[in-house]
């Protein structure tokens, strides 16, 4: 396995866990610890873990946006069972704004035996996934690609959206809170996501359970402006008085 290939798992395990240890990560992918030391040790340079005695913990999530590919390839499992949910919402001739969050990317994916739906998305990878759909209207929405992703951001992106007002809107983001809402990781994703949120007459939060109770760098929105949350299961706590409180449907 490249040293690339594993920092990535190791990164992916970080997120799922929060912690990982250097004893257990040498045996798992058969090298040495001090090989796992310097792995931990340039994800720590690049702001996604710090170091602890004997292993490493995800830093904070507010400091934390994970490269595209780490996301995609983390809870599958869960935002596929999110999307399969969504999916079933959506009816032919439906106007839809998805973001580039991978859980979106998943919902466009179950949605093609749709007819003639309209997307509008600020996902590259979304707009290759459907456009061979022939009977579908598919609306870039512009932008600078964002590094390490395969989004489109930037002030051209959010004027785009803010042109539009579509039936739906599913989007996803880093944290949510009883207190703090809806948080992203990045001021350019947080804009974008307001201005989803402005276009649409229904407006869904996909997130799986990993993001309740996390509170992440800016703000997006508070609870009671969106109309339903998806995700996998029953969230810990008292959430259900939560979305009861801010009129705001949960489906799991």
């Amino acid at each position: 396995m490249l040293a690339i290939e594993r920092k990535k798992l190791i990164l992916e395990q970080l997120q799922r866990d929060k912690k990982v240890i250097v004893a257990d990560l040498a045996k798992v992918f058969d090298v040495t610890e001090e090989t796992i030391r310097r792995d931990l040790e340039k994800l720590e340079r690049e702001g996604f873990a710090q170091k602890i005695y004997g292993g490493a913990v995800l830093k904070e999530s507010f400091n934390v946006d994970l490269p595209y590919a780490v996301r995609k390839r983390s809870n599958v499992t869960d935002k596929q069972y999110i999307a399969g949910l969504i999916a079933d919402m959506i009816q032919d001739g439906d106007s839809i704004m998805l973001d580039a969050s991978s859980t979106a990317l998943f919902v466009a994916q179950n949605i093609k035996s749709k007819k003639n739906i309209t997307i509008i998305t600020n996902s590259v990878e979304i707009i290759c996934e459907i456009a061979d759909r022939n009977s579908w209207k598919v609306i870039s929405t512009g932008g600078t690609l964002k590094e390490g992703a395969l989004a489109l951001v930037g002030s051209q992106t959010t004027r785009t959206i803010s042109n539009y007002h579509v039936d739906l809107a599913v989007f996803s983001c880093k944290g949510i809170s009883a207190e703090s809402g809806l948080t992203d990781a990045s001021e350019n994703d947080a804009e974008i996501k307001k201005a989803i949120i402005a276009s649409a007459h229904r407006k869904i939060l996909a997130v799986d359970h990993s993001k309740f109770d996390i509170v992440s760098f800016v703000g997006i929105a508070d609870l009671k402006e969106i109309d339903l949350v998806v995700t996998d299961r029953k969230p810990d706590g008292d959430w259900d008085k939560v979305f009861e409180k801010e009129r705001v449907e949960l489906i799991y």
